[in-house]
């Protein structure tokens, strides 16, 4: 009867040894990739959200002042003039009221930048609310510089006249520490008008 040696037995065992090695190297190779892949697919959906409500909140602004919770006037559209101020400020039509519950279909709306955070704030009512609970919709924010756009120019600040409530157009640069620069352009509807 003829069997194998130790010696082939031996090689046999090493082949299979460094067969397995190389398998569980490339398997976990593999599962960290994954979770790589995972997260960065993560933040690009985080990133596209609050692209997608930032794009729906302005497609639907309203040239409607308001007043704040303690009754200071605001400005239908404010945004850009100092850190202590939020980014951007507006009232919005289309609010969803699925419940008909007694209250307006418009909205005031805020964005705001808290340390590495983009923020969206809003009012329970359009005047005498307080803001509600901030929604975080962005993280890893280095800046954001929003722009506005009318008669041909672009400025820091709006400052709405009589003619022209609204401008015809909306920037936002956001400066992402994992995505670089990102800019969103939003038309306003009517052209600003």
């Amino acid at each position: 009867m003829k069997g194998f040696t130790l010696v082939e037995m031996l090689v046999a065992l090493l082949v299979f040894s460094l067969l397995s090695a190389a398998g569980v190297a490339v398997l976990g190779f593999a599962a960290d990739n994954r979770a790589v892949v995972r997260e960065r697919m993560d933040a690009i959906a985080a990133l596209q959200s609050a692209r997608a409500l930032i794009k729906t909140d302005l497609e639907q602004i309203a040239h409607r002042r308001t007043r704040a919770d303690g009754g200071a006037p605001g400005r239908s559209l404010s945004g850009g003039e100092t850190a202590a101020a939020p980014s951007l400020a507006f009232t919005r039509r289309g609010w969803d009221n699925p419940d008909a519950a007694p209250r307006a279909s418009m909205q005031h709306v805020e964005y705001r930048l808290v340390e590495d955070r983009l923020e969206r704030r809003v009012r329970a009512a359009l005047d005498g609310a307080a803001l509600g609970p901030p929604q975080v919709l962005l993280r890893g924010v280095r800046a954001l510089k929003v722009d506005f756009y009318a008669r041909g120019v672009w400025t820091p600040a709006w400052a709405p006249s009589a003619d022209r409530p609204l401008p015809q157009a909306i920037r936002l640069q956001i400066d992402h520490a994992e995505f670089g620069e990102v800019t969103q352009l939003v038309l306003l509807p009517d052209g600003g008008a």
